[in-house]
């Protein structure tokens, strides 16, 4: 997997997202959105109402790829020792007393954080080191964590009673964030038949760790073009707030950081090679502007007063590159 123009990587996709369609009806365009994700080595932010095939999602992906998964309903009272591990003081025959880490559930290649909003902020911080730098500090010392290793949390955007708002420092951690819709009805009718009847085959792995982690490599070496280069820190700087811009962007409250721009220059490459091309074009910018920018950015509370969302923003700011 040295060369982009020899490289799997489309077909073991496309083998991929067929396995996975048998297992998730109608979500084609959101497990391909997942599995970008992790070729670019980032964390994915799942949003949608209930029973939207958030969690089976990770335990889809996780069979695919032949990945350790683990998964964690985050609640108010869950402790950062919870997720992180701890240490324990064992005393041996001897009677020598010493301290031994016990690892945590965030020790795995996938995690999933269900509902991560309802979890205290001091127990989401926990996870913002071991997301930033693969690594997490117990006790003055550092434990790494297994490689390739990817979030993939949930949250319920209609429900708020007794949650906590992920702050923006976390939420610009998550590469992608996905909304997961409701299934239209031809989805949702062949949902409905392939769940209720006998017990279903779990899907078959299509891909390796260590394929996966030879795609993330691959990545990083697709040649990007001085004119995405260019639309990229256009649109990304047009969602900064300024005084002089006109319709929704002037509702801008803050915008995406340099991190979104690093973001977006990643997926667009990962788009280009599972499309099996040799380099990424405007067009791809302008496809992943929502799902990298639209937890980067947040609306004024007059925007709000308006009826302005974020999607509209964002959308505003992809017109100059269509």
């Amino acid at each position: 997997m040295s060369s982009v123009g020899a490289s799997p990587v489309p077909e073991l996709m496309e083998s991929l997202l067929n396995r996975a369609e048998r297992v998730i009806v109608g979500q084609r365009d959101n497990m391909e959105m997942v599995l970008l994700a992790l070729i670019c080595g980032g964390h994915i932010l799942l949003e949608g109402v209930p029973g939207t095939a958030k969690t089976l999602t990770a335990r889809t992906v996780a069979r695919l790829l032949s990945i350790d998964c683990k998964r964690i309903q985050f609640t108010p009272d869950l402790m950062p020792s919870d997720i992180l591990g701890s240490e324990v003081l064992e005393e041996s025959e001897t009677g020598r007393r010493s301290f031994r880490f016990i690892p945590g559930p965030v020790f795995c290649q996938l995690l999933m954080a269900d509902e991560i909003n309802r979890a205290s902020p001091r127990t989401q911080s926990a996870l913002l080191q071991a997301m930033q730098e693969g690594r997490v500090s117990i006790a003055g010392q550092y434990h790494p964590l297994p490689r390739p290793f990817h979030v993939l949390a949930t949250q319920n955007p209609l429900e708020q009673e007794g949650t906590y708002p992920l702050p923006e420092a976390q939420l610009d951690r998550f590469l992608l964030q996905i909304d997961v819709d409701y299934p239209d009805l031809d989805a949702e009718r062949r949902m409905l038949i392939a769940t209720t009847g006998l017990a279903e085959q779990p899907p078959r792995p299509a891909m390796t760790a260590a394929e996966l982690q030879a795609a993330q490599r691959l990545v990083r070496q697709i040649p990007v073009g001085d004119s995405v280069v260019d639309a990229i820190l256009a649109l990304v700087r047009s969602g900064r707030p300024e005084e002089a811009a006109e319709g929704p962007r002037r509702f801008v409250a803050w915008g995406p950081g340099p991190r979104a721009s690093q973001a977006l220059m990643l997926a667009c490459r990962a788009r280009a090679l599972i499309d099996g091309r040799y380099a990424p074009s405007v067009e791809d910018v302008v496809a992943l502007a929502p799902p990298v920018l639209r937890h980067r950015m947040a609306v004024s509370f007059a925007g709000r007063a308006e009826g302005v969302a974020v999607a509209q923003v964002i959308e505003q700011m992809t017109m100059p590159l269509r």
